[in-house]
């Protein structure tokens, strides 16, 4: 009995200490911590930027939209840490982020921002990810050129006239294109040598996923190549390079946070606080709903209130931000239904306030992608797919005018105010993580509104909370159930006629991210776009 209490005594003050060190952590990871230690880290970002005025500065979604304010943002882009995790390396066709390489090219370079909460100077986004990205964008990139070098040379003389002598004169460079994989020291020589065995692998995949290599070689005239900054970088200021005499297109990766693992006591005007190094990581578990672009619009009254009003005050933001949107659901402006006029393949065609082209889905164009993109009155954008007539959007925004229909996939959302069931279909799709099957069960109605709306000539507008993940696999539905694969509406009679693969699905995919730059779409609902299409197939008359 004895020992019994004493074991029953130990295991009590076991729990104890786990439990005073769960108390010691969670006081340590307050709100007003997190703020601080984000608002410290993006000093560091901007002191960076500074450094290359004239590169843009991008945000790796979500972690990096933290550290820099919202208007000092050039884009975003995503792409995951679990890419590159050893062992589990991959290029993701779902995420290929060619607007960042476009923008890359054109600008010289850029700077991209991210940051991990693991006690790593980098997250494996960047240590890894970005750097296979690059060099599968590179490897295609010189595959293409030599094809268009010995096409212009005479060894192809069918597919000769193909290529102008201008391109052939531009890819005169090829042989010293480097396409080499580039990842930091850090990085053990067997990884480096698993990733390097399985580049060719990944290039043969983003050749065969439909992706416009063409514009890419264009619109780059030096091979992309990652470089690393922490807070533990040295740079001499007064011996900043000029990225412009570098033989190669820098992809600067900074990682906002200092690598230290444990949390450090700082003073900042009257309030001291602990840093958390990687703060801005898993807002879910902290931010109580608060946005990068809500902490930013408020950042001086949220860290001058200090630590002890902090979380009313970031009550009394979200709550405003929600009765805000809330009574902006009740004004929404009616959809109006107006006829326009179809171009003709290969042509733009003005419709009001954008410009849209005409592009195959398997195509390579000697131009970048068109303007698409139509900004509404708060500043979010709406993403057409070409002249599919079908756009893709937010709800969060002030209006959505110039449209013909609707089609809205966000649960949370208010139908508008006089609307018909011809103009507005409102479907209560959530994630694959909350409903397995939300999104299937919804896509046979969505697919029918479309074919409906499309017949019709109409203008049609998919919408869910983010614009970036439901909205675009109901667009992936929508295209790939009804249009052919140049891109042009059919009702559906190619679909008939053709093998649905997974290939193919990429191939539709690939094309919308190229418009919908800000596509993010999850693989649990990809999967229920797949099983869409394959029970669509299957209910087919043979």
């Amino acid at each position: 009995m004895a020992a019994a209490a004493s074991e029953h005594a130990a295991e009590e003050g076991t729990m104890s200490i786990y439990k005073a060190a769960r108390r010691i952590k969670r006081r340590e990871s307050t709100l007003y911590n997190a703020l601080r230690s984000v608002a410290d880290d993006a000093a560091f970002v901007a002191e960076i930027a500074a450094l290359w005025p004239t590169l843009p500065l991008v945000a790796n979604l979500r972690c990096g939209l933290w550290y820099a304010q919202p208007r000092s943002l050039a884009a975003t882009c995503y792409f995951k840490s679990t890419d590159g995790h050893a062992g589990n390396w991959a290029f993701s066709t779902a995420r290929l982020n060619l607007h960042l390489a476009l923008l890359a090219g054109e600008r010289g370079g850029c700077i991209i921002v991210d940051s991990t909460r693991k006690g790593k100077r980098f997250p494996d986004s960047m240590a890894k990810t970005i750097p296979i990205w690059c060099c599968v964008l590179n490897r295609a990139i010189q595959r293409h050129r030599l094809r268009a070098i010995n096409q212009s040379s005479g060894l192809n003389s069918e597919m000769s006239a193909v290529v102008s002598n201008g391109d052939a004169e531009e890819y005169s460079g090829s042989s010293n294109w480097d396409s080499s994989v580039h990842l930091p020291v850090w990085v053990l020589e067997t990884e480096r040598n698993a990733i390097e065995g399985r580049i060719e692998e990944w290039a043969d995949l983003f050749e065969s996923c439909g992706a416009d290599i063409h514009s890419l070689a264009l619109g780059l005239q030096k091979p992309l190549r990652p470089l690393w900054i922490s807070q533990n970088t040295r740079i001499w200021l007064n011996e900043v390079p000029d990225h412009q005499l570098w033989d190669f297109t820098p992809i600067i990766l900074v990682s906002a946070s200092a690598s230290g693992t444990v949390a450090t006591q700082r003073t900042a005007s009257e309030f001291s606080w602990r840093y958390i190094p990687g703060a801005g990581d898993d807002e879910e578990s902290w931010a109580r709903g608060l946005t990068p672009t809500l902490f930013w619009k408020h950042s001086y009254d949220l860290l001058d209130g200090g630590p002890d009003l902090c979380n009313q005050l970031v009550a009394d933001i979200v709550e405003k931000d929600r009765v805000y949107r809330a009574q902006r659901g009740e004004h929404s402006p009616q959809v109006i239904v107006k006829h326009i006029k179809c171009s003709s393949y290969g042509q733009e065609s003005y419709t009001g306030d954008h410009t849209i082209i005409t592009q195959p889905m398997n195509s390579n164009p000697s131009t970048l992608a068109p303007a698409n993109t139509q900004y509404s009155n708060d500043g979010h954008v709406v993403f057409w797919i070409g002249t599919s007539n079908i756009a893709v959007a937010s709800t969060m925004q002030d209006g959505l005018a110039d449209m013909d229909c609707i089609l809205n996939c966000d649960s949370t959302s208010r139908l508008p105010s006089n609307s018909s069931e011809d103009s507005y279909l409102e479907l209560p799709i959530v994630d694959s993580k909350d409903e397995r099957f939300s999104l299937l069960k919804n896509l046979p109605k969505a697919v029918s509104f479309a074919k409906k709306n499309l017949i019709a000539r109409r203008k049609m507008l998919l919408c869910c909370q983010s614009g970036e993940d439901i909205s675009i696999c109901v667009a992936l539905a929508i295209i790939t159930r009804l249009f052919n694969d140049t891109g042009c509406f059919d009702c559906g009679e190619s679909f008939m006629r053709r093998d649905i693969t997974k290939l193919e699905m990429r191939k539709r995919l690939v094309f919308i991210c190229k418009y919908a730059v800000n596509a993010r779409p999850s693989r649990g609902n990809l999967r229920q776009v797949y099983g869409f299409l394959c029970n669509e197939k299957e209910q087919l008359p043979h």
